[in-house]
């Protein structure tokens, strides 16, 4: 039985997520050409919480292990190519 109910939210643009404090579990990214880089920091101007840099053309899922990050807002501070961004969260 889990602890807490798993939510999504899909967005196109930097900015908040709109959820709050929350703990992310998972990102699904699909990327276009170029050089894709999706930057999540914890709230707007806070520590980077998640960076990665990914393959062209691609769709890509990155499961966070234990816990997930705890952030005090999920704020996409970098979507460079980048077509949408899905976080899973609690």
């Amino acid at each position: 039985m889990s602890g807490s109910d798993v939510r999504s939210k899909r967005i196109t643009a930097t900015g908040s997520v709109g959820v709050g404090p929350a703990r992310i579990r998972q990102v699904q990214v699909k990327t276009t050409t170029g050089s894709p880089r999706l930057t999540i920091t914890d709230g707007d101007g806070g520590a980077v919480a998640l960076d990665m840099d990914l393959n062209a053309s691609s769709t890509h899922s990155a499961n966070i292990p234990s816990d997930g990050i705890r952030v005090s807002d999920i704020w996409v501070s970098a979507v460079t190519a980048i077509t949408s961004v899905t976080v899973f969260y609690s």
